[in-house]
């Protein structure tokens, strides 16, 4: 791996300055030191390759997105040109959308907030809101979120109303999908693939904890795997 001094993390999604969870979110990467850059789903949907720029893509919370094609073509870029990834919240969601319709061979993977009468609803109301809320998220062992978190549980701040359908999570989960943390009812709340350098999704808000003397630690993973490209993408002469 080889540091680049001029990275720059894509936040995707639609900033509203009037949603704790964005705010919370420039704050968090304020801290973090690594350059930021809002990047709305429509600009992603124009143009994919776009993010090829940038050294890192956190999906960000707040759904619907303005263009779940944009969100959707955004993870498949990262996953598939091995740029690193986190997704919170929502992201977390369209994660287990992009995976199921394009690796999974589930072509109608749908969300219930955006196609509640879609016939393969993979996101799905959660049978109580988390928003507000903190929960326990169990990690298991051996996986990234465990390397990550050097600690078998954490309580996490929660946003959301939807999570995965867990009709789906064995095809998701043969399509290469690990998921790394759990409630303690047994409930995916992490997901990593981990043969990709960074990719990594989480149903709860990691911003929302993360303070600058104490950054959280998912987010110090993301950024610091950001900073940094494989060295077969750097040009010979900077190797």
């Amino acid at each position: 791996m080889t540091p680049t001094a001029d990275a720059v993390i894509a936040i995707v999604g639609d900033r509203n300055p009037s949603y704790l969870a964005h705010t919370l979110t420039d704050e968090a990467f304020s801290d973090l030191g690594l350059p930021f850059e809002w990047v709305p789903t429509t600009v992603v949907a124009e143009d994919p390759t776009m993010l090829g720029a940038y050294g890192g893509c956190l999906m960000a919370p707040g759904t619907p997105y303005a263009s779940m094609h944009g969100a959707l073509e955004a993870i498949r870029y990262a996953r598939e040109h091995d740029l690193a990834l986190l997704g919170t919240c929502g992201g977390f969601q369209h994660v287990l959308i992009e995976i199921a319709r394009n690796l999974a061979g589930i072509a109608g993977a749908d969300h219930a907030e955006v196609n509640p009468d879609a016939s393969e609803l993979v996101c799905v109301p959660l049978a109580c809101s988390l928003v507000g809320q903190q929960h326990s998220v169990r990690i298991e062992p051996g996986t990234r979120a465990a390397a990550i978190y050097g600690t078998a549980e954490s309580i996490e701040p929660f946003f959301c109303n939807f999570g995965l359908n867990d009709a789906y999570r064995p095809a998701l989960e043969a399509a290469g999908v690990c998921f790394s943390g759990f409630d303690a009812g047994g409930e995916p709340r992490i997901l990593e693939l981990p043969d990709h350098r960074f990719f990594l999704a989480t149903l709860y808000v990691p911003q929302a904890s993360s303070r600058r003397v104490h950054p959280h630690p998912v987010l110090s993973a993301f950024v610091e795997a950001a900073a940094t490209v494989p060295s077969t993408k750097v040009p010979a002469h900077l190797r």
